[in-house]
């Protein structure tokens, strides 16, 4: 059995990673495109380094469990590069399931040898390490992890808000007054927050308008409803700048405030995130458009 569990399937392990190292350098794969691309995508570095990583891990394990079959030394190091890869690779998969909207087939096919191995060479240890596996899981999914998917899919607008921001609700009604269609961006969705942070705007309502591959950004609710209520002078600049893209949101030359309001022009985004039951902290400086 031993040698079943530290030579044959470390082998076996060592061939699949191999194989598919040897398939990416010849840009192919064992795997779905999507998935292997997204899990690419979520690495600092070319993810064929990912490839070598794991054939110096596996073939560590099987060096120490050839070797262990002849001297109780090396078991206990088979032990620590196997169960080391195992931690290793449940923080990978566990980070790809939170993050990606598809896992990598190629690398759930990795953990899974690595499972069988640790239960094949010693089902009671593997039975204590399944709480820190199942730590590691929860502990991924307690953290506010980014999406790893666009957000903004197309032509439209798309309003980044919260449904106890007294300033969204302004604006969410407006637009319901004047039938404006629109994509609501939820503030409690960490992907929002991240590209709101990126962009380096800490208030909402934030307004993003794509038409016809231009990207154009408003926030705070007193220059997103004065840029509405002055379409006409928008289509006159429009019609005067020819060589620009068409659809471009521009701050008005007069600025002007719908609502005759004296608040702010928008909530801060920690408040509202940490306070999910409303109020608003004053917000800074209002930058009518980005």
């Amino acid at each position: 059995m031993k040698i079943v569990s530290r030579v044959l399937l470390p082998l076996l392990l060592l061939f699949y990673i191999g194989y598919e190292t040897w398939l990416k350098l010849h840009h192919l794969s064992l795997c779905s495109a999507t998935g292997c691309r997204l899990a690419g995508e979520l690495l600092r570095f070319p993810s064929i380094y990912l490839n070598y990583m794991g054939l110096a891990a596996v073939g560590a394990i099987l060096l120490f469990g050839l070797f262990s079959l002849f001297s109780r030394a090396f078991e206990k190091l088979y032990f620590i590069a196997l169960y080391t890869a195992i931690a290793f690779e449940s923080v990978m998969i566990g980070y790809q399931i939170f993050a990606n909207p598809e896992p990598c087939l190629f690398c759930l096919g990795v953990y899974g040898g690595l499972l069988l191995i640790a239960l094949a060479s010693r089902p009671r240890w593997l039975l204590y390490a399944l709480p820190m596996i199942f730590a590691l899981f929860f502990a991924l999914g307690d953290l506010a992890i980014p999406r790893n998917e666009a957000l903004i899919k197309g032509d439209g607008l798309y309003l980044v808000a919260s449904d106890h921001c007294p300033h969204c609700q302004k604006v969410k009604k407006y637009f319901a007054e004047h039938h404006i269609a629109y994509h609501k961006l939820s503030v409690n969705d960490p992907s929002v927050r991240h590209l709101a942070k990126a962009l380096g705007i800490t208030e909402i309502p934030i307004l993003i308008r794509r038409k016809g591959g231009v990207t154009t950004i408003l926030y705070g609710d007193r220059p997103i409803l004065a840029t509405f209520e002055n379409s006409k002078t928008i289509e006159t600049k429009e019609k005067s700048d020819e060589g620009r893209a068409e659809g471009n949101l521009s701050a008005p030359t007069v600025p002007l405030d719908p609502f005759k309001t004296s608040q702010k022009g928008g909530c801060s985004l920690d408040a509202v995130t940490e306070n999910p039951s409303g109020g608003c902290e004053e917000s800074g400086p209002e930058i009518p458009l980005r």
